[in-house]
């Protein structure tokens, strides 16, 4: 059975308008065991036919079988599994990839075709043992060729394909190095030479000559050598279709050494890999601290939620109307706040309220303040349970006791920090109180300081303090559950009956939906957020188009290499992967540079403005997550067209 087998193929490349035949209906037949040389001159297809056959190019027309296989019938992927399992290649310029040792570009085609032969075991044979750590700028021609016979051997392969094996070599090496080639087919591999020299073609035991495209001669000077030893009997073209493609080892395999060859491209240009890498880290840093400011807002608010209460209508009185401001309001009273429960079922509570300023002494100092007075269920309300003592009872509240609760800031101011007023004597407007409780922190709101007041019994700052018949406002406390407008509503009702309002009287009240403030700050903080995440976002869109311009280069730089690549194996998926993992790696090392980067920036925001700002773990994976994306996305399209160039163009560009 004939190994290789050409019917009347031809071949014709096109150079501009001008056809150019190439092969002009070759047929040939190539047996196991043969040493066939292939001369011709300049442009007589020589190469065209040696491409052919290693399966790098494809023929207009005609038949191709190799072992049984027509070529024609065989996908991309399948003409790659065969050229790995049945050829290796022997070129004149070498074609070593220069940041690989002699025993990496030996190894080279298991990256495709895990199950070969050692590489070291094939290196003691080429007599390079002492030179495996050795790059190719680190050796002699010779020992380049030697290497690449190495490499070509390392699948086992049944045909060797030496395009001008010896055309940059002196005469001692060629010899070297013929007869390497001639061992080679002592031992049974099939060898197919291009050579212009006659002195090389000797070796051959078969000899065609070429010219115009055409064979004009076929001399056979002896007949094949047959498969002798035990590992030729083994070389076996593998059907293409049998070999198991998608196991987690070989995929794990594959993944473990694309991502090293990622490492080692990436290595090699240090500086531009740099720069891409650079363009991500800014990117995903500023999604990083944007994503931060916008949940330390989000935070903030509600912190401002759990500190003055959600589900409270704060009813006032208007004292603006469609005429501007009026001189006879409607006052509220404390038997308004007694009433209103029954305006609306949702209605848990009220706590009538009433404030203004004071000016307080004591401890030899002197402070001016708001005062507020109120129930005691106004310490559930607005969450001003004391930190340190107590608050009012309801007897205090009834009696007008002279009792208060002191802010944080009236604390620090009169006291000290760090002290405990409690049973301390202060005056408020020249009336001695006793300070029986410290106020939690509340925190500044915008301009104004939560802590800068005092709490006291309504009775007490009603008419001992202020002097006021009318109470400011009542905080209204409605269920969880409840509709808030609907309650509002019922509460405007309420009050019209009560006071017999119509008309233009009917706006007399304001009501405050504290809910509905909040939610209105919450909708601008996560719209404020999503902003700052866009423009977060623009940042990291430039960095993935400079992965794109650094990808698009590097396609270009190795344009030979990917040719090399699909020569001993790659498939176009291969090629796309190795590609993709390059991009892939430079936006993880970018996102993870990011990542600290941002957060480190979002928490220096946070001391120097006294921002709140969060990092939550969230954001972060988004972040990494999105980088990856964005490598992956601008990577996609170099890497697609690494994978789409034919072996051939690839080998031949310059």
């Amino acid at each position: 059975m004939s190994l290789l087998h050409l019917r009347a193929i031809k071949k014709t490349y096109r150079m501009g308008s001008t056809a150019v035949y190439a092969l002009r209906g070759v047929s040939l037949t190539v047996h196991p065991g043969e040493f066939m040389a292939v001369m011709g001159p300049s442009g007589s297809g020589k190469s065209t036919l040696m491409h052919i056959l290693g399966l790098l190019d494809v023929p207009d027309s005609g038949k191709y079988t190799v072992a049984g296989s027509e070529v024609s019938r065989l996908s991309e992927d399948e003409l790659a599994e065969l050229r790995s399992r049945t050829i290796g290649f022997v070129f004149q310029q070498f074609n070593l990839l220069p940041r690989m040792t002699a025993l990496e570009n030996i190894g080279l085609p298991l990256l495709y075709s895990p199950s070969g032969a050692d590489p070291r075991k094939l290196l003691r044979e080429v007599g390079l043992e002492q030179r495996s750590r050795h790059r190719p700028a680190e050796m002699s021609g010779g020992q380049q060729q030697r290497v690449a016979i190495a490499r070509a051997l390392v699948n086992r392969p049944r045909l060797i394909l030496a395009d001008e094996p010896t055309g940059n070599l002196d005469s001692a090496t060629q010899k070297e190095i013929l007869g390497q080639l001639t061992r080679l087919n002592r031992v049974g591999l099939t060898i197919i030479m291009v050579t212009h020299e006659p002195d090389v073609a000797r070796y051959a035991r078969r000899v065609i000559r070429m010219r115009d495209g055409r064979i004009v001669a076929d001399e056979h000077r002896a007949a094949p050598v047959p498969p002798r030893s035990r590992a030729a009997r083994r070389l076996a073209p593998a059907s293409p279709s049998a070999t198991a493609d998608f196991d987690w080892r070989t995929i794990l395999f594959r993944v473990a050494a694309h991502t090293r060859e990622a490492l080692r491209s990436l290595a090699s240009n240090k500086v531009r890999a740099s720069l891409s890498a650079l363009g991500i880290a800014i990117g995903v840093a500023a999604v990083i601290a944007m994503l931060a400011i916008g949940a330390g807002a989000r935070a903030s608010v509600m912190k401002t939620l759990a500190r003055f209460g959600a589900n409270v209508i704060s009813v006032r009185p208007n004292w603006w109307g469609p005429r501007g401001w009026r001189s006879n309001v409607t006052r509220l009273t404390r038997e308004d706040a007694v009433a209103i429960p029954r305006a609306h079922p949702a209605i848990k509570q009220t706590v009538p309220v009433i404030w203004g300023q004071v000016h307080i002494t004591g401890n030899g100092q002197a402070y001016d303040t708001s005062i507020i007075g109120a129930t005691p269920p106004y310490a559930d309300l607005r969450s001003y349970h004391p930190t340190i003592g107590r608050f009012f009872t309801d007897k205090e509240d009834a009696d007008r006791a002279r009792v208060c609760l002191l802010g944080l800031t009236v604390a620090r101011e009169m006291f000290g920090e760090g002290s405990n007023p409690v049973g301390k004597e202060i005056k408020v407007n020249r009336i001695p109180f006793i300070v029986i409780g410290v106020l939690p922190e509340k925190g500044s709101d915008g301009h104004h300081d939560n802590d800068d007041l005092i709490i006291a019994p309504l009775g007490t700052a009603q008419h001992r303090v202020l002097g006021q018949r009318y109470i400011g406002s009542i905080d209204v406390d409605v269920a969880p559950e409840a509709n808030m407008d609907e309650v509002q509503e019922s509460l405007r009702s309420f009050l019209a009956r009560r006071y017999r309002l119509s008309g233009e009287r009917e706006d007399s009240f304001d009501f405050r939906n504290e809910a509905a403030m909040l939610a209105a700050r919450q909708e601008t903080t996560k719209t404020f957020s999503i902003l700052l995440g866009c423009i977060a976002a623009i940042s990291l869109l430039v960095g993935g188009i400079g992965i794109m311009n650094i990808m698009l280069v590097s396609v270009t730089e190795r344009t030979r290499e990917i040719g090399l690549r699909k020569a001993v194996g790659a498939r176009p998926r291969d090629i796309l992967s190795q590609f993709l993992v390059e991009a892939v790696v430079v936006s993880s090392i970018g996102g993870a540079a990011g990542i600290l980067t941002g957060a480190g920036v979002a928490l220096l925001i946070g001391l120097i403005l006294n921002w709140a700002v969060i990092v939550t773990p969230l954001s972060v994976i988004l972040a990494a997550g999105f980088s990856t994306a964005v490598g992956v996305g601008f990577g996609w399209w170099p890497a697609k067209r690494a994978a789409g160039l034919a072996p051939v163009d690839a080998l031949r560009y310059e």
